[in-house]
């Protein structure tokens, strides 16, 4: 990245890292049963609530208790299924002519962090009905009160109850993008972790694997504060605690919890110190090839870890000794081998590859600029690249196909 490139995005993170303890930011109240979730709807003279969720979800009757206990209150639900993995413009639209068409007041989404992104963008419209979503795009577009929304994981991974982000994959262009603005934070997170024992064993994994991003890229960044490495570091260790235990045991509750609680320190490290190049580029292969989020961030992790190389080893370090990984005698580049080491050991064990079957060779150079774009100047990550030096990141994957 040329010098004058590299001024501008320090300086523009800068900046936001400044704004830090003036901005808006809040943590979602957690709920802890569905009884709560239907006072809180009471208590805000909620009528007519819509109830964001998708075809699995509700195929698997996650949605049935909760529903029973909101109509048991007396309160209209209505529900959206038909989100999407990269939830589309089309979605959005589709869950909003629900929401008017019967008057709604409220939102709950049910589900994982596409289903979140989709019921954030709904609230997003809302708000601001004149702008179209692609309006919206970026940082502090919205601007306005969004209906009450009630988050409702039934994955540890996204975060997404905590975030600011509603990440949208325009229907016709494929091109996705983020909205990224305060309003956009759920009220309310109900974490349950019983909600999360059915998931297909490849859900656990990367959606785990993508809590576990979000943690790692927001500590290894240029923003963070004390509280957001707390969260972090916690996040990580408790993650690399766990994962193991609720892929390979399902119905072990007490690791499901701790999973949930990761995913939401995670989701708070990361909503104020941001993420990195494995996002960005993670973002292009679900716009392009419709790649699960939460594969694409595990499969990019260790490489992009690795192409930071010397910018990013002492924070790995860190890392690495507050898990006791090892002893703190060791290099800071060793040290940092050790804890990429473990992320790709991890993935083995989940039976997660190290490629993505669809990237095509001949998309690399229009996806890094895509990528390029989104995250810069925003990411405060460790070292700046420019378009051609994430096409390495690419390369990398398609060399181990």
């Amino acid at each position: 990245m040329n010098f004058f490139k590299k001024l501008y995005c320090r300086s523009y993170q800068t900046i936001f890292k400044l704004m830090l303890p003036f901005l808006p930011y809040r943590q979602p109240t957690i709920l802890n049963s569905n009884d709560e979730v239907c006072n809180v709807l009471i208590k805000n003279n909620i009528q007519n609530v819509l109830l964001v969720t998708d075809e699995g979800i509700k195929s698997l009757n996650l949605t049935n208790k909760l529903e029973e206990q909101i109509k048991n209150k007396n309160i209209n639900l209505f529900i959206y299924d038909k989100t999407v993995p990269n939830p589309t413009t089309e979605n959005v639209e589709q869950a909003l002519n629900i929401y008017k068409q019967n008057n709604c007041q409220a939102l709950i989404a049910f589900g994982g962090g596409s289903v979140m992104d989709c019921a954030k963008a709904v609230g997003a419209k809302i708000a601001k009905p004149h702008k179209t979503l692609n309006q919206m795009k970026g940082v502090l577009k919205v601007g306005k009160k969004i209906p009450l929304l009630i988050a409702v994981p039934t994955t540890a991974g996204t975060g997404s109850e905590t975030t600011l982000a509603a990440v949208i994959t325009d229907s016709k262009t494929r091109h996705k993008y983020a909205i990224n603005d305060f309003p956009l934070i759920p009220k309310y997170a109900l974490l349950d972790e019983t909600l999360t024992v059915g998931l297909p064993k490849h859900i656990t994994a990367t959606t785990g694997m993508d809590a576990l991003t979000h943690a790692i890229e927001a500590y290894i960044g240029k923003s963070t504060t004390k509280q957001t490495r707390t969260c972090a570091l916690f996040a990580i260790k408790t993650i690399l605690e766990n994962i193991l235990k609720v892929y390979e045991t399902p119905q072990d509750l007490k690791a499901r919890k701790n999973m949930l609680i990761a995913s939401y320190n995670a989701g708070i490290a990361f909503t104020k110190s941001y993420v990195g190049y494995v996002h960005a580029v993670a973002h292009t292969l679900g716009g392009k090839y419709n790649t699960p989020h939460g594969l694409a961030n595990a499969v990019i992790l260790p490489v992009v870890l690795k192409i930071y190389g010397k910018s990013a080893h002492k924070k790995l370090w860190k890392i690495g000794l507050y898990c006791k990984l090892f002893n703190s005698d060791i290099s800071y580049e060793k040290g940092a081998n050790i804890f990429i080491n473990k992320i790709q050991q991890i993935n083995t064990k989940m039976q997660i590859g190290t490629t993505i079957d669809a990237l095509n060779k001949q998309d690399i150079p229009q996806l890094a600029k895509i990528a390029d774009h989104e995250a810069n100047p925003l990411y405060p990550v460790p070292q700046l690249w420019d378009a051609k030096k994430i096409e390495q990141v690419y390369y990398a994957i398609l060399e181990n196909k």
